[in-house]
C-alpha cells in the first residue's frame, strides 16, 4: 500500500498504469490538451507524468485517478474483490457496531470497544519534521513562478492550481481540507475559490475583517487524501480523519513554518499564507467540470508567506472540463463509498448511480423498493433533504431490480414508464454556484421523474400494467449450455 505520491506513481509506473513523456511540453494549453485526450480514453486511459515542462524544471503528473483501478489502488482496495463497495461495507459495519441497539446494557457497549480502538488509529499523528519541508523559501524567495501551472481552457482567467488541498482552520478549531481551484494572480497571490457551500467559505466568514485566517495548500502526500478532500462528510468529521479511516491508521501531520496549520508532513510541496476575509478580487473564468466555463466573480485572495517542499518534488494537476475527466473516478468512489450511509437513512433504496455526464450534482438514478403511494416523491424529497445532494437537479427513480448503472435499461423505463403529467415532479431548492441554467444565483427548480412500474394499490393504476418480455429461466440456461453447439 503506498504511503505517499511518489511510491504510488512509482507503483503506477510499474505495472503499466503511468506513461512518461519525454517530449517537451507547454503548460499552456497544450499539457491539458494532450490529459484530456488521454482521459477520454475507454476506461480513463493512463495516468501521465510529463518530465520536461516548458519554462519549468518540475515534472508534472495528471490523470493519476483517471480510473477505476488506479482509484482503488489508491484507496488500497485493489487485492479486494468489491473494491470500492469494500470501504461502503466498513462502514456500514462500523454503523453497525456503533449505533446502539434499543434496550443495549453492559455487554452491548463491550462489543463497540474495538470501534473505539479502530477509531483511535485513525487520528492525525503530529511530528516534528517533514519530508515535506526539505527545502524552505519565505518572504521573496517563496515564488509561484517556478511551478508549471496550468492554463486549461484558452478562456481561462489565467494559470490555476487544480489538485492543491487547502488546510483551513475554524476559530474554534476544527480543521477542514478542501480541493479548490487557486488562480495564479502574480507570483505571491492566489485566487481562493471558496464558494457559497464550501466549508472554506464558512471558515473564513469566522474571521473578522482585517484578520489573517492561516491557510496552507498541500500537493501530494498519501493518495487518499485527494480523494478525502472531495468527499460529502459531515461537519463532525476531518478530511484527515477520514483519511485515517481509509488507510487504516492516522496521517503523519507537520506544522508549518510560517503559521500553526498542520500539513501530511510526506506532501510534495506546500503553499502557506493568509487569507483577510474583507479582501476580495475578480477570479475567473474558469473551464469547469460541467463542461462550461464559469463565470468570473469576486472571490478571496491568498497571499503566499512561505513555499517548502521535498528536495526532488512533483506538481500534481488535473485538467477541469467536460466530462468524463479523472474527477469522474473521484466521484464513482463517492457513490460507492457513500451508498451505506444513504441507505442507513432510506432503507428502501437498492442502489445508486451519478452519472459522470450529470457532473455528479446534475443527475442521480435511483433503484428502490417501491412499498406505499407517494414512496417515490418521499424518497426524493429526501434525497434533496441530504447535505450535498441538495444540489441534485434531477432524480429518476427505478425499480429495485433495474440496475441503475445500465443507462440503456434506464432510458427504457423513462421513455416506456412515464407518464409526463403523473409521474413528474417539480420543486425548487438550493443549486450548486456553478449551475448556469438557472436564472437565480444557487437556486432554481428540480425535477423528480418517477419510472418504476405502475400498480393499483400504490399508484392507483387503473388499467392492468404490461408484464416484461422475459424469457424463462430454464430456457437461457439451456442455450448457455448448448451456445458452441450452434456455431454462432
Amino acid at each position: 500500500m503506498p504511503r505517499d505520491f511518489q511510491s504510488f506513481l512509482e507503483r503506477l509506473e510499474a505495472i503499466g498504469e503511468l506513461k512518461r513523456v519525454l517530449a517537451q511540453v507547454d503548460p499552456y494549453l497544450e499539457m491539458a490538451a494532450i490529459a484530456d485526450r488521454v482521459a477520454k480514453r475507454p476506461s480513463g486511459g493512463c495516468a501521465l507524468f510529463f518530465e520536461h515542462p516548458k519554462n519549468s524544471r518540475v515534472p508534472v503528473a495528471m490523470n493519476v485517478y483517471g480510473s477505476r483501478r488506479r482509484m482503488e489502488m489508491a484507496l488500497g482496495l485493489d487485492d479486494s474483490e468489491r473494491g470500492l463497495d469494500c470501504v461502503g461495507d466498513r462502514i456500514e459495519k462500523l454503523l453497525a457496531t456503533a449505533i446502539p441497539k434499543p434496550g443495549g446494557g453492559f455487554f452491548d457497549k463491550l462489543t463497540k470497544l474495538p470501534v473505539l480502538a479502530d477509531i483511535s488509529r485513525w487520528a492525525p499523528e503530529t511530528v516534528r519534521n517533514g519530508i515535506c519541508q526539505e527545502v524552505v523559501k519565505r518572504g521573496r524567495e517563496a515564488s509561484l513562478k517556478e511551478l508549471p501551472v496550468l492554463t486549461t481552457w484558452p478562456e481561462d482567467g489565467g494559470p490555476f492550481i487544480t489538485m492543491g488541498m487547502s488546510h483551513v482552520r475554524y476559530k474554534d478549531g476544527r480543521r477542514n481540507m478542501g480541493l479548490y481551484r487557486l488562480q495564479v494572480f502574480d507570483e505571491y497571490t492566489l485566487g481562493f475559490h471558496t464558494q457559497l457551500h464550501h466549508d472554506g467559505d464558512r471558515a473564513r466568514h469566522g474571521y473578522a475583517p482585517g484578520e489573517r485566517m492561516p491557510v496552507a495548500v498541500a500537493f501530494g502526500g498519501d493518495p487518499a487524501l485527494l480523494y478525502a478532500a472531495t468527499a460529502p462528510l459531515p461537519p463532525f468529521l476531518s478530511e484527515v480523519m477520514f483519511t485515517g479511516f481509509l488507510r487504516g491508521r492516522g496521517v503523519e501531520m507537520v506544522k508549518c513554518v510560517s503559521n500553526d496549520i498542520e500539513v501530511p508532513a510526506d506532501s510534495e510541496l506546500v503553499i502557506e499564507g493568509w487569507v483577510d476575509p474583507a479582501e476580495l478580487r475578480r477570479e475567473g473564468p474558469f473551464g469547469d467540470h460541467t463542461g462550461y466555463y464559469s463565470l468570473a466573480d469576486d472571490y478571496p485572495v491568498l497571499h503566499v508567506e512561505a513555499i517548502t517542499h521535498r528536495s526532488k518534488f512533483i506538481y500534481p494537476a488535473t485538467v477541469v472540463g467536460r466530462p468524463p475527466q479523472e474527477d469522474a473516478y473521484l466521484g464513482l468512489a463517492t457513490e460507492r463509498i457513500f451508498l451505506p450511509l444513504l441507505r442507513l437513512m432510506l432503507p428502501e433504496i437498492r442502489d445508486m448511480h451519478l452519472p459522470a455526464a450529470g457532473a455528479f450534482h446534475n443527475l442521480a438514478i435511483i433503484s428502490m423498493k417501491k412499498e406505499y403511494p407517494g414512496h417515490c416523491n418521499k424518497v426524493m424529497h429526501s434525497i434533496w433533504g441530504m447535505g450535498q445532494m441538495m444540489f441534485t437537479k434531477c432524480i429518476v427513480i427505478v425499480d429495485e431490480d433495474i440496475d441503475p448503472h445500465e443507462m440503456g435499461e434506464v432510458l427504457f423505463r423513462v421513455a416506456s414508464n412515464v407518464d409526463p403529467k403523473r409521474d413528474i415532479l417539480f420543486t425548487t431548492g438550493p443549486l450548486d454556484v456553478l449551475d448556469h441554467a438557472s436564472d437565480a444565483f444557487s437556486f432554481g427548480s428540480k425535477i423528480g421523474i418517477d419510472a418504476t412500474r405502475k400498480n393499483k394499490p400504490f399508484d392507483n393504476f387503473k388499467r392492468e400494467w404490461p408484464k416484461d418480455l422475459v424469457f424463462p429461466k430454464e430456457i437461457i440456461e439451456k442455450i448457455e449450455t448448448r451456445w458452441r453447439e450452434y456455431g454462432i
